[in-house]
């Protein structure tokens, strides 16, 4: 039975669908840090020590008493740089050291007044009236930023340069991550030929395959390519049978209600369960969703930007979920309008647009296109103006949601 829902609804449901899989055992594996970049934590990074381990100095200038600093010249009794032990006891009262940004603040000081603050004069430490240093300033304390033992990575965090130089400060020579998922992605049509082919004048290039990939390499699947199907009832059951020791199965192409879309026949056949087939959107309108076994799988629309747009809003966020994020969702934003658009209700439209910052912040405007098949127009966008199924139009000035692809 076809069940048709809004794009509230369908996100819903494959948000419910990726709650359902975040219960089951992922698999996971160690990395050398360096080779762990771009993949999801499975455990928590500790802190092996206090961060920092010392109360370190976030300036150049002179570790002494704020209050003494206040009241007059200060002796200059010592050099400190960053890396270099202090040895001595607490400092006098009476005492100022020089110190460099990143070192250890000696004991018995309780500020760092920075270097051009200061006026040194025979040996001495004097404010020169620009500023009064208050105690505690210019200081990061001993474990302020962790503790020993704190999580300072959760388990389910993408790691990106700041999460690698974070575990890199906890001596994490290698990581728990999981294992990428393997994302199967099927073209269908008699339209399409392999990209090295020649195209007939009735043909096009398989270019779905490729974007496809490419999406989901970003989401953190590892994508495999398989041949293209023609609309054929047996070549399409056939497919989805070899496809289905993958994690994710992606189908372009015949989810339409055409003569010879065979997807979702293909798809029953196997014994799915379907969640929805069709979201009142545009591009996009024919997608399909639900699980085979324990497989979920997608119907993408054949026509290019379609099948993008319904990976970013519904396939990105699943399968980062597979790949073990905890927060997955589309990347939606908000964005000025540079100039109206007026459209006709019942569906959620996804305008192709192009994104840029001004004197005002982030302003958008809509790409003209020619519809879901053109690659062009996507190829210019860099977003798409999200248009509610409820409004017939935006105002100019208008700040509207933005979905990047």
């Amino acid at each position: 039975m076809p069940q048709i829902v809004s794009y509230g609804e369908a996100a819903q449901l494959v948000r419910r669908e990726a709650e359902r899989i975040l219960a089951r055992t992922r698999r996971r594996e160690h990395l050398p840090l360096l080779e762990a970049a771009g993949r999801v934590l499975a455990e928590p990074i500790l802190a092996d020590r206090d961060q920092p381990p010392f109360a370190r100095s976030t300036r150049d200038g002179f570790a002494c008493r704020a209050a003494e600093l206040e009241r007059g010249a200060l002796r200059i009794t010592g050099l400190l740089r960053a890396g270099e032990p202090w040895t001595r006891g607490a400092l006098n009262a009476e005492e100022a050291v020089e110190i460099m940004t990143g070192a250890a603040v000696p004991p018995g000081a309780d500020c760092v007044a920075m270097v051009e603050h200061v006026t040194v004069a025979d040996g001495q430490a004097q404010l020169n009236g620009q500023h009064r240093p208050e105690t505690g300033e210019n200081i990061v304390p001993l474990g302020a930023e962790a503790r020993r033992g704190d999580a300072v990575i959760p388990a389910g965090r993408r790691l990106g340069p700041a999460e690698i130089a974070a575990a890199a400060a906890c001596g994490a020579a290698s990581v728990p991550v999981f294992v990428r998922p393997r994302v199967a992605i099927v073209s269908t049509g008699d339209e399409l030929v392999d990209l090295a082919e020649a195209p007939l004048a009735h043909q096009i290039r398989n270019s779905n395959s490729y974007s496809l990939a490419v999406q989901a390499a970003a989401a953190g699947g590892e994508p495999e390519i398989f041949p293209i199907v023609h609309d054929d009832s047996a070549e399409t059951e056939a497919a989805v049978r070899r496809a289905q020791s993958s994690d994710l199965l992606l189908l372009t192409g015949g989810v339409s209600m055409g003569r010879f879309d065979y997807v979702e026949p293909a798809l029953a056949s196997a014994g799915a369960e379907f969640l929805f087939t069709g979201v009142r959107m545009q591009p996009g309108k024919p997608v399909v969703f639900g699980r085979l076994g324990g497989q979920p799988f997608f119907g993408l629309p054949g026509n290019p930007v379609s099948t993008m747009v319904t990976f970013a809003l519904f396939v990105a966020p699943l399968l980062m979920t597979l790949g073990g994020e905890s927060d997955a969702e589309p990347r939606l934003r908000i964005a000025r309008l540079a100039e109206g658009i007026a459209v006709k209700t019942g569906l959620t439209r996804f305008l192709p647009a192009r994104m840029q910052r001004d004197g005002n912040g982030t302003s958008v405007r809509r790409i003209p296109w020619q519809g879901s098949g053109d690659l062009t127009a996507a190829a210019r966008a860099n977003a798409f103006v999200v248009v509610p199924e409820n409004r017939d139009k935006l105002d100019e000035g208008e700040f509207v949601s933005v979905l990047e692809i």
